[in-house]
């Protein structure tokens, strides 16, 4: 006769060994993955995410991909897709990259609606040719820069991007609230001054963009889609992206959370669902705790969105298959949000943007100590300053000897990119080595911190001197500028052990200073 205790530990011992293989099985899950583009935030540093959480994630040849010189090849990418989707059970897809050719040709691309149309399409046949596929897709509504300089836009927008902005300021007050007789008078003025033929250009890719959404939206209420996920890009609480999202909001009001979201942001769009796909593999809807520094805090309206925190933050926690908490004690993640004190965000290359911390950074940190001395995963979003980091607050962090403690940290771009960064990789780095975790929270620091809030100014300053172009093209001086950023990122990394004692390549794919690629030798 078997003793009972002899038994229950067999079973448990076999049950453990299931559990095992099962979280196994999971973590090979094969994932395909169709990126925005070739640049680092969008592909390097989202396949690094996946990779240390033991996914294999199959991404296209670079060559069918957006880069620094042009557009993608959708017709190539599409032909690549059906082929890999044979074996494969997941793919998170850019649609942009699939119709347009990828983020910057959704706003310079010369297709019909009818071509268009065409490509969009593609899904249904993908799915009604992979049935057991399961398709995470995220789209964009265009974006409305204030300014904009270099090939991301039509060449007309650097000449008239400023009028077309606050012309499209007053379409949305128009929609939403009315004009005043001032208002109705500078409005008709704009419309004089831009050249018809080049405003009619751009409202009609618009146009396009809008329908092609639509479009998408219809194929999620046939379960075409698993999920569908729309960023609003670069943002504002009046202007055309705002006007098209309220409306799209508008005409969607019958789809769940649980298949459909818009949220400000794009560049996020792809780790996000990467991540909403591992917690659906992984049967995980983790909780999320947001903790915010003091001033204005969750009430941030940062620059390039039409969202407060309040609401943007919690739409990126369900994005990912989570859960908001206001419990401290049941959740799963941190996420601490470094905010403006007066909820004003500036470009971290302001002139205030100095190393020493402030009262209300130190007391924020002193609470991140306390969630990390008790045990919990803490996730920071810098999102202080907009396209960089915080000098006083990580001065601060650097000098408590915290820098590698978070499971996850992130500063760059816009307010919403740092957030659902933070936020992804916070939750993905349970399943992480502690090397993996250290390299991508090494990654971010040199990125956000050390390169876009002090070796950027640097470069930029060097290269106006020389033309105010440069900035955004400098192929003619190339080799001088990665000299350069390799003898700022050496002084600069000196600021703590833990980046110093770090070898890594600096390059910038796409040749302007807005963004590099950092990559560590092994």
């Amino acid at each position: 006769m078997i003793p009972l205790k002899t038994i229950t530990r067999v079973m448990t011992l076999i049950l453990l060994l299931l559990l095992s293989s099962f979280i196994q099985a999971q973590a090979n899950e094969k994932i395909i993955y169709v990126p925005l583009d070739d640049r680092p935030v969008c592909l390097d540093y989202v396949q690094q995410s996946l990779n240390f959480s033991g996914y294999e994630l199959v991404t296209p040849p670079a060559k069918l991909l957006a880069n620094g010189n042009g557009s993608g090849r959708p017709e190539a990418l599409w032909k690549w897709l059906s082929q890999n989707a044979r074996n494969a059970s997941i793919a998170v897809i850019s649609t942009d990259s699939l119709v347009y050719g990828g983020l910057v040709a959704s706003r310079i691309h010369e297709r019909s609606l009818y071509e268009l149309a065409e490509m969009v399409s593609n899904f249904q046949t993908l799915k009604d040719e992979h049935p057991g596929l399961k398709l995470y897709a995220f789209s964009t509504i265009m974006r409305t820069p204030r300014q904009s300089f270099g090939k991301v836009e039509p060449p007309y927008y650097t000449h008239y991007g400023s009028s077309i902005f606050a012309l499209t300021q007053l379409f949305d007050k128009e929609d939403g609230y009315g004009l005043t007789s001032d208002e109705a008078n500078q409005k008709k003025k704009l419309l004089k001054d831009i050249p018809k033929n080049h405003l009619d250009d751009w409202l009609d890719r618009r146009s396009k963009n809008l329908q092609v959404n639509h479009r998408l939206i219809d194929l999620l209420r046939k379960k075409t889609f698993h999920y569908l996920l729309i960023g609003k890009d670069d943002d504002a609480p009046l202007s055309q992206t705002n006007l098209e999202g309220r409306k799209l909001i508008g005409d969607t009001i019958d789809l769940s959370a649980q298949r459909f979201k818009i949220l400000s942001g794009v560049d996020q769009l792809g780790l996000l669902l990467l991540t909403r796909s591992v917690n659906e593999l992984r049967k995980a809807d983790p909780f999320v705790y947001a903790f915010y520094s003091e001033g204005a805090g969750k009430n941030t309206l940062p620059l390039y969105s039409d969202q407060r925190l309040s609401s943007s933050v919690p739409d990126q926690i369900q994005a990912i298959g989570g859960n908001a908490t206001e419990l401290l004690e049941e959740a799963d993640l941190v996420l601490a949000i470094n905010t403006p004190y007066d909820g004003l965000t500036k470009d971290s290359t302001a002139g205030d943007n100095l190393d020493f911390a402030s009262p209300a950074n130190k007391r924020f940190i002193t609470r991140i100590e306390e969630f990390l001395g008790g045990g919990k995963s803490v996730a920071i979003a810098d999102v202080a300053y907009s396209n960089g980091a915080d000098n006083g607050f990580l001065t601060e962090i650097a000098k408590r000897g915290l820098l590698s403690l978070p499971s996850a940290y992130s500063g760059w771009n816009t307010a919403d990119n740092s957030i659902g960064f933070a936020l992804a990789q916070g939750i993905l780095a349970r399943h992480m080595r502690e090397e993996d975790r250290l390299l991508l929270l090494k990654t971010r620091y040199l990125d956000d911190w050390i390169y876009q809030s002090n070796v950027r100014p640097m470069l930029t300053k060097a290269l106006r001197k020389h033309g105010e172009s440069l900035v955004y093209d400098f192929s003619s001086k190339q080799e001088d500028v990665e000299n350069a950023a390799r003898s700022f990122f050496s002084y600069h990394s000196k600021r703590d052990p833990f980046l110093h004692d770090s070898t890594y390549i600096v390059t910038f794919p796409w040749n302007r200073l807005f963004e590099v690629k950092i990559a560590f030798k092994h």
